[in-house]
């Protein structure tokens, strides 16, 4: 992000361009340049333009860029397509920041990065603008002065996808496996997931729609984040209940998942070893 006026710059590094870092960069920016513009001018990105239009109609844009610009009071600019000039001046700060702070150098961690940046900084601001004629760190003094304070809370945003909750009360989401409470599923088993970077909130559809459960969003593809209480009071076939349940039943057992059935029928249900079977397939 650059400051139009000065071209006093920031920049932060991330590992992904999804829509919780792209607003997340943002927040970081306001505190680095303590407020917020009046006006924000982006390209053309899928985190802030939901859908490309014909020339003339309005651009609709993503629900999250609307809600962060209400929340922070900045206006939202879109460049015209195909007209890189008028992105020049953030897109002229991309080639500095590479040739004067990563250009020949490695790195271990995005944090080593972001320090990389803090310490050249100041030798940036100190020079004299070639198109302004002015010191950076001078003019850029004009610029923080007319920016907006930051409110007292931060809005936090969060990605939001629509799931269908299997019948062992788990919902899939980047190949993990999340629990949610069996009582509170109800009969349509869709559910909205809102994501941020740290957790996974599942709520409930509709008019009554409701947070169900949390979950800290796993780092590690293929895991299960399970709450055993979200499966507490479920029929395991070791009772009589005769209540209709049309889920599937988790068991744990040695780190296994087993699943039966509860119906109207009174039927015995035998919970075994899964090495049970392993002896039955090798005689």
């Amino acid at each position: 992000m650059t400051l139009s006026h000065s071209r006093d710059p920031f920049s932060c590094f991330v590992a992904s361009q999804d829509l919780v870092s792209f607003w997340g960069c943002h927040l970081r920016a306001f505190r680095h340049f303590g407020g917020v513009p009046s006006e924000i001018l982006y390209d053309r990105t899928k985190t802030v333009v939901r859908r490309h239009v014909g020339r003339g109609q309005e651009t609709p844009l993503h629900q999250e860029a609307l809600a962060m610009a209400a929340h922070y009071g900045f206006a939202i600019r879109l460049a015209a397509p195909r007209r890189p000039e008028s992105k020049g001046r953030v897109e002229r700060q991309v080639l500095i920041v590479r040739e004067h702070v990563l250009q020949g150098r490695d790195f271990e961690s995005l944090l080593e990065m972001d320090d990389a940046f803090r310490a050249w900084l100041p030798l940036r601001r100190a020079e004299v603008h070639r198109t302004h004629g002015e010191v950076i760190a001078v003019r850029a003094e004009r610029d923080r002065a007319a920016l907006a304070p930051l409110p007292e809370s931060d809005y936090v945003v969060s990605e939001r996808h629509l799931r269908r909750v299997g019948k062992d009360c788990l919902v899939s989401f980047e190949r993990s496996m999340y629990s949610v409470p069996w009582r509170t599923v109800g009969t349509s088993r869709t559910v909205e997931l809102r994501v941020t970077g740290e957790l996974v909130a599942i709520h409930s559809l509709g008019q009554a729609a409701a947070l169900l459960c949390t979950h800290s969003r796993s780092k590690a593809k293929s895991a299960w984040v399970v709450d055993d209480a979200h499966w507490a009071g479920l029929p395991d076939g070791s009772t009589t209940d005769r209540a209709v349940h049309d889920v599937v039943v988790p068991i744990r057992d040695e780190d296994h998942f087993v699943a039966s059935r509860a119906t109207r029928a009174q039927v015995a249900v035998a919970r075994r070893d899964l090495a049970h079977y392993d002896r039955v397939g090798a005689a």
